[in-house]
């Protein structure tokens, strides 16, 4: 028996995602098609008449929800098997990162005249919401509530207008995501505000967020960068997809070292699909230098993200960014390599100059870059440490965090300045 969702894009139905036989396909309604201005839903969905199969269709529309013990938990509560991507995305696809709805069929997209349909809570709600998320994720079941965003982590797409968060009913676009302390990750609120403020600083435009707090109760509030308020003062979605989906790599899969994307292909990736490319390339380069300076071994192929603007496409801002390797407890290797090394302690130059040769840039200028950005990022971190506008002073998981960029960024200079061994052997 075959079950049927449709998938809109903004305000258009462009296809319809089925499960046959506990398998999954998509394909693009002929309306869509032949329109002049129609988008690809991914860069790994092609417009073609033809429907996907389950392995092409799966590691897009899988890369919208929750992984791990939140999807398990939602699942749960739905009654459905956790493996079922089809049942989860009926349940919460209303609101998803990017532009993308799913809806039963016959049903009417929900059309917010002002996106005021917003359940505005007060400070006693708000904390509440923090303590039942862990145990509810995503409000799943809640009435009027279809919210999903992926990740392992505990987050959830809310609206704050500056004063006030509330929960967006029927349709209504978020403007922010909330994520709350994770759960045996010291002050990891604060560890990631001090990431994404620094790189701020260092002008690597990330997406824009700031610590909260409830009656003492720290949280991260992130601007989404998907979300964009017209003429008329409305909030609009702007579409956007993460490299796996991209690349068509099932979220369970995103870590290098289990057969996910490496850094090559990640910036093949940025290559082939943005315009003009040489910029965008640059700055992903950034990205990989800025996280693993800072120590965020976390940093795989689902924490970057292309964002289609109409039918070009840019690098998305830099977002879930914080040091991980401050904590003992978390994995001392780096999602992605650098060169042929997991490990930050063992890149040395011949390494930085394998990625850089990896990944289509010129050894000198990659070097030059490095060295621009290992220079400046201690001091400045020093800055915004005693900026009074942030409050990060007198924290010592921010201590711990410069001592590390510290330490990391006079490795990488002293390393960078060595002849390498290479260099006396006759090119071939």
């Amino acid at each position: 028996m075959a079950h049927e969702l449709e998938v809109w894009l903004f305000a258009d139905r462009v296809g319809t995602l089925a499960l046959v036989d506990g398998r999954l396909s998509f394909c693009y309604v002929p309306a869509w098609l032949s329109l002049p201005n129609a988008v690809a839903l991914s860069a790994s969905l092609p417009l073609q008449g033809e429907p996907f199969d389950d392995h092409k269709t799966r590691p897009f529309f899988a890369g919208l929800l929750p992984e791990g013990q939140m999807r398990r938990l939602i699942a749960q509560r739905f009654q459905v098997s956790g493996q079922n991507d089809f049942a989860l995305l009926d349940h919460i696809g209303g609101e998803c990162a990017g532009a993308v709805t799913f809806l039963e069929q016959g049903q009417a997209l929900p059309m917010p005249t002002r996106n005021d349909d917003v359940q505005w809570l007060n400070d006693e709600e708000v904390v509440a919401l923090l303590d039942e998320l862990p145990r509810r994720p995503m409000l799943a079941g809640k009435d009027g509530l279809r919210l999903s965003l992926a990740g392992a982590q505990d987050k959830l797409p809310v609206v704050f207008d500056g004063v006030r968060i509330g929960l967006p009913h029927n349709g209504t676009p978020s403007s922010h995501i909330l994520k709350p302390a994770i759960h045996a990750v010291e002050d990891s609120v604060l560890n990631e505000g001090f990431c994404m403020a620094l790189a701020e600083a260092m002008q690597l435009k990330p997406a824009r967020s700031h610590v909260h707090a409830v009656l003492n109760r720290p949280f991260l509030l992130v601007e989404r960068y998907d979300r964009v308020v017209d003429a008329q003062g409305c909030r609009q979605r702007l579409h956007q997809e993460d490299f796996c989906q991209a690349l068509g790599v099932v979220p369970e899969m995103k870590y290098q070292n289990e057969g996910g994307p490496d850094l090559a292909l990640c910036f093949d990736l940025v290559r082939r699909t943005t315009r003009p490319s040489a910029p965008q390339v640059l700055r992903l380069f950034d990205y990989v230098i800025f996280n693993a300076l800072i120590g965020n071994h976390d940093a795989h192929a689902k924490n970057f993200s292309l964002l289609y603007a109409g039918k070009t496409l840019i690098l998305a801002p830099l977002y879930d960014t914080l040091s991980t390797a401050v904590y003992p407890t978390l994995t001392p290797k780096m999602a992605m390599k650098i060169g042929s090394k997991y490990k930050f302690s063992e890149v040395e130059k011949r390494h930085w100059d394998q990625f850089a040769e990896g990944v289509g840039l010129a050894k000198a200028q990659a070097k030059r870059r490095i060295l621009e950005l290992a220079k400046s990022l201690p001091p400045t971190a020093r800055k915004l440490q005693s900026d009074p506008g942030h409050r990060f002073a007198g924290h010592a998981v921010i201590e711990r965090i410069i001592a590390l960029i510290e330490q990391r960024c006079t490795l990488t200079i002293r390393r960078l300045a060595e002849p390498t061994a290479d260099a006396a052997e006759p090119s071939t």
